[in-house]
C-alpha cells in the first residue's frame, strides 16, 4: 500500500506534459472545492434559519407542558404540586389558566387567547419577550398585550383615557334572554407590550392567573396546562417518566418539540432537502473526478506497462489511481471546508447578508455540519474513485 501511495502521490502533484489532463485535473479538484464550501455553508445557513425559528419557541413554549387529555381543565391539588417541586431535575413550574376572550377597547373588538399566569412564570422570558411598560401586578385587574393586539385595538401601557374590557360568555344552558347576562366581563387596565412573533403578537394577551380564573369560571384547584422549566436538557426523559408517575396519565405530557411538532417537521425536512440537493450538485462535479483519473490512466500508459513489468499487480496498479482520487477528494474536500467556515465565521462577525433590513442572515457553526459535509465528500469521492480506477483491468499490458 505504501507503493501505491507514494505513486498516486507522484501523479497527483507532478505535471502531464499533456496540458489538457492538467486542466482536467484543476477543474476536477475546483469542482470539489467549490462543491464542499456550497454544502457546509448552505448547511450552515439552514441550521441558522432552523436556530432563529426556534429561538421564538423557546421564548413561549416550556420545556414541558402538562396538558388535560379530554376537558378545558384538570385538577391540580397542593400535595401534586409539593411532589413536584421535589422531582429532580425541575428548576421551576408554573400553573396556567387559558382560553379564548373578547377583548375590547372603546368600539373596537377582537378574540384574543387570554393566559392568566401565576407568579412563578419564569422571569427570563419575562424579561426577553417584553418591550414597554412593566409586568402585571397579580392582585390587579392588569394585562400585557402582544404588539399587534395593542395596534389593533388603540391602546397603549397606562392608557388612562380608554376602558379595555373582557368578555368571556358565561357557562350554561337554556335560553338567553339579554345579551349582557350572557357575558362575564370585567375591565382591565394594560400596563406592558411583549413582542415575540407575528401569531403571538396578534392574538395573545397576559395577565394575572387570579383576573382569569374569575372570568372563566375556574375553581382555585383547577388549570388549563402547567408550565415546566428544567434544569437542563438532559432530565428531559427523567422527568417524564417521573412526571407519568405522579398524573398516572391524567394528563398529557408534551415537550418542547411535541407542542411544535408541525414546525420541527418542517425545518427538518427543509434541511434534508438542501442537504439532497447540494449532494447531488457533489455527484455531478466528482464526475470530473472520473473523468480525471480515467484521462490520467491513458496519459500513464506506458508508465503503468512499466509497472507491470516491474511485478506490479493489476490490483497494486488499480490502488494507484483509487488512492489517487481519494487524495484529490480529501484535499479539494479540506479546502473547500476551511474557505467555506471562513465565509461562514465572516457572516456572524460581519454580519455581510441581511434577509431584513435589520436582520443578519443566521448561521451556525457546528461540528455536525463539519462532519455531515467532510463524510459527504469523502464518501462520494470514494465511489468515484473506485469506478474510475476499475478500468486499470480492462487495460492491455501487452506489448
Amino acid at each position: 500500500m505504501n507503493f501505491s501511495i507514494y505513486i498516486a502521490k507522484r501523479y497527483l502533484f507532478a505535471k502531464s506534459k499533456n496540458k489538457a489532463i492538467n486542466y482536467i485535473t484543476a477543474i476536477a479538484i475546483t469542482g470539489i472545492i467549490v462543491g464542499t464550501a456550497a454544502l457546509f455553508i448552505v448547511l450552515s445557513g439552514a441550521s441558522g434559519l432552523k436556530s432563529f425559528t426556534l429561538k421564538f419557541t423557546n421564548l413561549s413554549d416550556p420545556d414541558i407542558k402538562l396538558l388535560p387529555t379530554q376537558h378545558k381543565t384538570f385538577k391540580f391539588k397542593n400535595d401534586q404540586a409539593e411532589k413536584l417541586k421535589k422531582i429532580n431535575g425541575i428548576a421551576s413550574f408554573s400553573e396556567i389558566v387559558e382560553d379564548k376572550a373578547l377583548m375590547r377597547c372603546e368600539d373596537k373588538f377582537l378574540s384574543v387567547e387570554l393566559k392568566g399566569v401565576d407568579v412563578n412564570y419564569p422571569k427570563k422570558t419575562i424579561d426577553s419577550i417584553l418591550v414597554y411598560g412593566d409586568w402585571f401586578d397579580q392582585k390587579s385587574a392588569h394585562t400585557v398585550a402582544g404588539w399587534g393586539v395593542s395596534n389593533s385595538l388603540g391602546f397603549n401601557t397606562y392608557d388612562l383615557t380608554k376602558t379595555i374590557r373582557l368578555y368571556v360568555p358565561k357557562p350554561g344552558t337554556g335560553q338567553i334572554l339579554s345579551p349582557r347576562n350572557a357575558f362575564r366581563s370585567t375591565k382591565v387596565s394594560n400596563v406592558g407590550i411583549f413582542f415575540i412573533n407575528d401569531d403571538l403578537n396578534n392574538s395573545l394577551v397576559f395577565t394575572g392567573i387570579e383576573n382569569a380564573r374569575y372570568i372563566f369560571s375556574v375553581d382555585n384547584e383547577s388549570v388549563s396546562s402547567i408550565e415546566i422549566t428544567l434544569e437542563g436538557k438532559s432530565y428531559s426523559s427523567e422527568v417524564k417518566e417521573e412526571l407519568e408517575e405522579l398524573f398516572k396519565g391524567g394528563v398529557l405530557i408534551k415537550d418542547r418539540a411535541q407542542l411544535n411538532e408541525a414546525l420541527y417537521k418542517m425545518l427538518n425536512t427543509e434541511q434534508l432537502v438542501v442537504y439532497l440537493i447540494f449532494t447531488l450538485i457533489l455527484i455531478i462535479a466528482l464526475f470530473n473526478i472520473i473523468g480525471s483519473i480515467i484521462m490520467i490512466i491513458i496519459d500513464k500508459r506506458k508508465n503503468i506497462k512499466t509497472l507491470f513489468s516491474l511485478g506490479a499487480t493489476k490490483k497494486r496498479i488499480q490502488n494507484i489511481f483509487f488512492l489517487q482520487g481519494l487524495l484529490m477528494t480529501f484535499f479539494g474536500g479540506s479546502i473547500g471546508l476551511f474557505i467555506g467556515f471562513i465565509v461562514v465565521l465572516l457572516q456572524q462577525q460581519f454580519n455581510l447578508i441581511f434577509i431584513a433590513e435589520t436582520i443578519p442572515y443566521p448561521v451556525d457553526l457546528n461540528w455536525n455540519n463539519v462532519t455531515i459535509s467532510f463524510l459527504t465528500i469523502l464518501t462520494l469521492g470514494l465511489f468515484a474513485s473506485f469506478l474510475a480506477s476499475a478500468s486499470v483491468r480492462k487495460f492491455d499490458y501487452s506489448d
